[in-house]
């Protein structure tokens, strides 16, 4: 759990770096825990966002290497979202 966790949070905020990101989003991963990502980066965390993404630990890794279309996940139920999109 803490592997995948930690290396989302690395490979986000590099993701962010040259990035401008108004708002905080959250990336709540079944069984596995939740990531916050507001202005000052991407940190393991279940505060308040404007917006929850949940998916499972699978689908996540999969939209973050480029392998999963977010879209489609959304699509097929397996990315679903709530709150200020």
């Amino acid at each position: 759990m803490s592997d995948i966790m930690d290396q989302a949070v690395a490979a986000l905020n590099k993701k962010l770096e040259a990035a401008e990101f108004d708002g905080t989003a959250k990336f709540a991963l079944e069984d596995a825990g939740a990531i916050v990502i507001d202005a000052s980066g991407a940190r393991i965390s279940d505060d308040d966002a404007d917006v929850t993404l949940t998916a499972d630990a699978e689908t996540f890794e999969g939209i973050l290497n480029g392998e999963v279309n977010p879209t489609a996940a959304f699509m097929q139920g397996k990315l679903t979202v709530d709150g200020d999109m």
